[in-house]
């Protein structure tokens, strides 16, 4: 298997790392944080580098970029640990390319391309625990109008999108349908790694019916698993890179630290668990491109995870005290890499998942 990217996909990931080293650093980022929790600025710049209609298809203005193509982009943000509410964007906008109707895709999928509309998913419920299919929202029909009743947890970048794409039940099935934000209660917050997230809250909500259903759902939420993996990489490179750092400029007995071979050892171990996740990202982002592989997409997750926990725990060990510092980038790294670890399912689930398949 081939791990490298093609030319346009290193030129792409080349274009986005310039960006955000000269423009979203973490001083800069930190700013971000303590602000509003996403930037329209930086927003205004990623739809300029053409990531927003990456993954729009060429027939609305996009790129039709698949997980590959997406690898570099998310790896470059989980590097810079970026909160800008793209991955939940991604999602969305392949729920409506593959179950909005014409004059639907018309309405949105050029304003997406042009950076103007902002989508994100709205899926998780209290007590679910990455189960898909528990749904307790309510969808109900009156002529030709649809309203949901229910809420949904944690939506990562509803606070700041247009349109959230909401999975509903009716009639013992599971829909998907489009909201305008305008109509949703949100109660905003940030997350544990300092994105901007909110509790939906929908009451006789106006909604737009989609085509597709929980078998979308599933590809879609595997298709935001593999590139998880590719940002959990990013994140862990940064996390690799800087304690090597720290090693060769920390100083103890009169020597740096990174002369110990107790720790060259154990910084060795780290860049073995990132090469190694480096390797599982890619399956699973090619998998998620040849038609889905749930079965290899879980291994992926699960191996991820593991390589999170471990890299993180170890930078943080490295760098003593100073690594739980919020001064400390490392330190924002470890919260990123904690989460990724969960999202669209933990370790425990996709182990579950791998068995049964």
């Amino acid at each position: 298997m081939n791990f490298d990217y093609n030319e346009e996909q290193q030129l792409l990931a080349d274009s986005v790392r310039r960006y955000l080293a000269k423009g979203y650093d973490f001083e800069a980022r930190k700013k971000i944080v303590a602000g509003q929790g996403w930037s329209p600025e930086a927003w205004a710049q990623l739809a300029q580098l053409g990531l927003t209609g990456l993954p729009v298809s060429a027939e609305h203005g996009g790129f039709g970029g698949g997980a590959v193509d997406l690898m570099g982009v998310m790896e470059a943000f989980g590097e810079a640990l970026v909160v800008e509410p793209y991955l939940p964007l991604v999602l969305a906008t392949r729920l409506v390319e593959r179950g909005a109707s014409a004059a639907q895709k018309e309405a949105l999928l050029p304003g997406v391309v042009e950076g103007r509309t902002r989508l994100a998913l709205a899926h998780t419920e209290k007590g679910a625990r990455f189960a898909l299919d528990a749904v307790r929202t309510a969808a109900s029909r009156k002529g030709d109008r649809w309203s949901i009743d229910g809420e949904k947890l944690a939506v990562v970048g509803a606070p700041s999108a247009d349109w959230l794409v909401v999975s509903a039940r009716s009639e013992g099935a599971i829909g998907l349908f489009l909201v305008d934000i305008g109509k949703v209660n949100l109660q905003a917050y940030r997350t544990m790694d300092e994105r901007l997230a909110a509790d939906v809250v929908l009451r006789g909500a106006q909604a737009e019916p989609l085509d597709g259903g929980l078998a979308l759902l599933e590809e879609a939420v595997d298709f935001g698993a593999a590139l998880v993996c590719a940002e959990a990489v990013g994140a862990m490179k940064f996390a690799c890179d800087t304690t090597l750092e720290y090693l060769k400029t920390r100083k103890q007995f009169g020597a740096p630290i990174g002369t110990f071979q107790a720790l060259q050892h154990r910084i060795v171990d780290m860049f073995i668990s990132l090469e190694q996740a480096r390797s599982m990202a890619c399956l699973a982002c090619s998998r998620a491109d040849a038609g889905g592989d749930p079965r290899s997409i879980s291994a992926a997750k699960i191996k991820i995870a593991d390589a999170a926990r471990h890299v993180s725990q170890e930078a943080v060990q490295l760098h003593g005290g100073m690594g739980m510092s919020e001064e400390l980038k490392v330190s924002h790294a470890f919260r990123r890499l904690t989460v990724l670890a969960r999202e669209f399912g933990d370790a425990d689930h996709h182990l579950a998942r791998f068995a049964a398949l």
